[in-house]
C-alpha cells in the first residue's frame, strides 16, 4: 500500500449549523420519508451531530460522517484505500500543471439538476472564494484555474506540478455539491446573509443516500436516493442521532434502539462484547489523539514549557491504565498508517525529573494555573490523569468539559490554554497529516488549533507539496515532524484505534481508517 501512495500521492474535517427558528428542516425537494421506502432503516447514534452539512465549511468527523453519504467525489478511495474514480469517468496528468477529468454523463443531483463540467468548476471556484471563506480551502490552494473544456470534460490546472492533487480532490472537501444550491448560497450572500448557510440548509449531492430532514441538538435523517446512478443503496435510510453520554448509547444498542454506536470507550469493549447480541467492531486508523497548547498564550508560547509537561506526560501509563491497553503509542503527529511516517524522528522522551529541571529553568519552578478543555468522556478520563500527573510539577489544570460544537469553536477561535484533540490524515498522507495541522497558514478550524508558526516548517511543508521527486518529499516531512515535536505544540499521546459497537444482526459495515463509516451496503 505504502507503494501506491508513493506513487499516486506525489505531493499532498468548522462553523455553527444554521437553521430556521423551528430548529426544523424538511426533506428538500418533497424527498419521500423513511418509512414509505421499502428496506431497512439503520438507526446511528453519536457522540455529536454536523456543526455542518456543507461540505466546504466543516472539517470535524461528525459533520464528515453524515456528508459522505449525502454527496461524492470526483475521485474515491474504494475499501482496499486505492484512489479510483467516482463522478470522474477517468482522469490524467496531460501536462505538468494541467489535469483533465472526463465526467460520467446522465448522473443527477438529489434536486434533479444535471452533474456536468459547469458544476465541477462551480464547486472548485467557492471552495477557493475568499468571500466565501471555507476553512477546507486549503485543499485547493494550489489548483490555479478551472477550464471548462466541454459538457463532461474540465482541466484542472495549477500553479506547479501537484501530483497530489486527485488525492485532494478524493477528500470529502472535493464534495460535489448542486449548483442551484450554490447559487442560492450566492444570492443570500449578496442580500447580506451569511456564507456557507444555504447549503448546510438544503444539502443537495449525488450520493446514494438523500438529505430528508434535520432536528438541530437531536437527530439528521438521510433517505435511499432511489435515482441513484449506481447501485442504489440496502437501507431504506439512516438516522443520525446526537447521544452524548457513553452509557446511553451502549443502553440503545443494547435494547436495539441504535442498530450502530460511535465512537465507543476503550473502557466500554468488554461490557458491548459481553452483552448479549452486540459486539464492537475494531478497525485500523489513520487518528492521532494529542493534547494542543495554545501557543500564542503565556505560558506556553514557550516551548521549553510545553516540552517539560511533555516530559511529564507517561503515554504507556495513560494506555494501560485509561484505555485498557488497546491504542498504540503515538511518538510522531503521524500515524503509521500514513504515508510519510518515519521510525527516525527522535521523541520526547518521558522523565519527570528533566521536566521539573526545565520549568525551574523556564521560570515556572513553582507551577502555574491552566485551563484543559475537553468533549468526551474519553478525553476528561485522559484530562484528569494528565491533571494528576501534572500536579507533582505544581501546574494545576481546571479540566473544562464541553458539547462538541461548542468546542469545536472554543479551540478554533484561540480561546483555550489546552485543549485534548484528535487528528485523522484522511488522505493516509503527511501532507493532509502536518499541513493544515501546523502550517500558519491553517490557525484555527483548518486544522491548527494550538496556533502553531515557525517558518522553516511552513517553508518545508509548502515545498514538499510541489516536490514530484518522492524520496526528497519523504525526506522533507520527516525534517519538519522533527523539528515539531522538538518545538511540541502539541504532544501525540496515542494511535487510536477504531471501536463501533454493532448488533449482531446487522452487516456489511466498513469504516476507512479516515474513521469515516460507510453505511451504503449495510443490511439486518
Amino acid at each position: 500500500m505504502k507503494k501506491l501512495y508513493m506513487l499516486l500521492f506525489g505531493a499532498l474535517l468548522m462553523l455553527a449549523a444554521c437553521a430556521d427558528d423551528s430548529g426544523v428542516e424538511e426533506a428538500a425537494d418533497g424527498g419521500e420519508s423513511a418509512e414509505e421506502s421499502e428496506g431497512e432503516h439503520i438507526n446511528f447514534s453519536l457522540l455529536s451531530l454536523p456543526s455542518s452539512l456543507d461540505p466546504h465549511a466543516a472539517n470535524d468527523g461528525y459533520s464528515l460522517y453524515v456528508m459522505t453519504n449525502i454527496y461524492e467525489t470526483l475521485v474515491r478511495l474504494n475499501h482496499d484505500l486505492e484512489l479510483e474514480p467516482g463522478l470522474a469517468e477517468s482522469y490524467e496528468q496531460i501536462e505538468d500543471t494541467t489535469w483533465e477529468f472526463v465526467l460520467h454523463e446522465d448522473i443527477t443531483f438529489h434536486d434533479g439538476s444535471e452533474f456536468n463540467a459547469e458544476v465541477v468548476k462551480a464547486n472548485l471556484d467557492r471552495v477557493r472564494d475568499e468571500e466565501v471563506g471555507a476553512p477546507l480551502e486549503f485543499l485547493f490552494t494550489e489548483i490555479s484555474e478551472v477550464e471548462v473544456i466541454d459538457d463532461y470534460t474540465v482541466h484542472i490546472h495549477t500553479a506547479e506540478p501537484f501530483a497530489a492533487l486527485p488525492a485532494h480532490l478524493a477528500h470529502p472537501g472535493g464534495h460535489m455539491i448542486s449548483k442551484e444550491v450554490i447559487d442560492e448560497d450566492y444570492a443570500q450572500m449578496e442580500e447580506g446573509g451569511d456564507p456557507l448557510t444555504e447549503v448546510h440548509r438544503n444539502p443537495v449531492g449525488t450520493g446514494f443516500f438523500k438529505f430528508d430532514e434535520i432536528v438541530e441538538g437531536d437527530h439528521v435523517t438521510l433517505v435511499r436516493n432511489e435515482d441513484y446512478w449506481g447501485e442504489p443503496a440496502n437501507p431504506a435510510g439512516v438516522t443520525f442521532k446526537t447521544v452524548p453520554e457513553d452509557a446511553t448509547r451502549i443502553a440503545e444498542l443494547s435494547t436495539g434502539d441504535a442498530d450502530l454506536i460511535y465512537p465507543v470507550n476503550p473502557g466500554d469493549v468488554e461490557q458491548i462484547d459481553s452483552t448479549d447480541g452486540t459486539y464492537v467492531e475494531q478497525n485500523e486508523s489513520a487518528n492521532m489523539t494529542y493534547m494542543g497548547f495554545n501557543t500564542e498564550v503565556e505560558p506556553f508560547d514557550d516551548p521549553d514549557v510545553r516540552r517539560a509537561i511533555a516530559m511529564a506526560i507517561d503515554k504507556e501509563a495513560i494506555i494501560n491504565e485509561m484505555l485498557e491497553g488497546i491504542p498504540e503509542v503515538a511518538t510522531t503527529p503521524l500515524n503509521p498508517t500514513v504515508n510519510g511516517y518515519s521510525e527516525n524522528i527522535e521523541p520526547i522522551e518521558h522523565d519527570v525529573e528533566a521536566a521539573r529541571e526545565l520549568l525551574e529553568e523556564a521560570g515556572h519552578g513553582d507551577g502555574f494555573s491552566a485551563e484543559i478543555v475537553v468533549n468526551d468522556r474519553t478525553n476528561e478520563d485522559i484530562a484528569t490523569f494528565i491533571q494528576g500527573e501534572l500536579s507533582e510539577l505544581g501546574i494545576n489544570l481546571e479540566i473544562n468539559q464541553m458539547e462538541s460544537g461548542a468546542y469545536q469553536e472554543y479551540t478554533a477561535n484561540g480561546n483555550h490554554d489546552i485543549f485534548m484533540g484528535s487528528w485523522g490524515t484522511v488522505t493516509l498522507d503527511a501532507d493532509y497529516g502536518l499541513y493544515p495541522m501546523f502550517h500558519s497558514d491553517n490557525m484555527g478550524a483548518p486544522g491548527n488549533r494550538t496556533r502553531y508558526a515557525n517558518e522553516e516548517v511552513d517553508a518545508m511543508l509548502d515545498e514538499a507539496r510541489t516536490e514530484t521527486d518522492e524520496e526528497a518529499r519523504m525526506q522533507l516531512y520527516e525534517d519538519a515532524q522533527q523539528i515539531i515535536v522538538d518545538e511540541a505544540p502539541l504532544v501525540p499521546v496515542y494511535h487510536s484505534v477504531l471501536l463501533a459497537g454493532l448488533n449482531e444482526d446487522l452487516s456489511g459495515y466498513y469504516q476507512y481508517p479516515s474513521s469515516f463509516p460507510y453505511l451504503k451496503d449495510l443490511e439486518k
